[in-house]
């Protein structure tokens, strides 16, 4: 956890825990609970180093068949004759 949080930093990284932490002081500015418990999702995320997806989500599989066959697809036209 230690290791997470310490390591791997750049500069989207370093963006969303200041854009959080912008949030957090505009939310006690403004006495807003809601708007504070986003900004500590958003630094939270930031400093854990997650994001939505959870871990892995957001990867594309590598690995598949790429041996796909295709076919030929027939469309019939469907007119409106009266």
């Amino acid at each position: 956890m230690k290791q997470t949080i310490l390591s791997g930093w750049n500069l989207f990284r370093v963006l969303r825990l200041v854009l959080g932490l912008m949030v957090v002081v505009q939310s006690i500015i403004l006495k807003d609970v809601f708007f504070g418990l986003m900004g500590l999702l958003l630094s939270g995320l930031a400093i854990l180093n997650i994001g939505c997806c959870g871990v892995g989500g957001c990867q594309v599989n590598t690995r598949g068949n790429h041996e796909h066959k295709t076919t030929d697809i027939s469309y019939e036209e469907v007119t409106d004759r009266k």
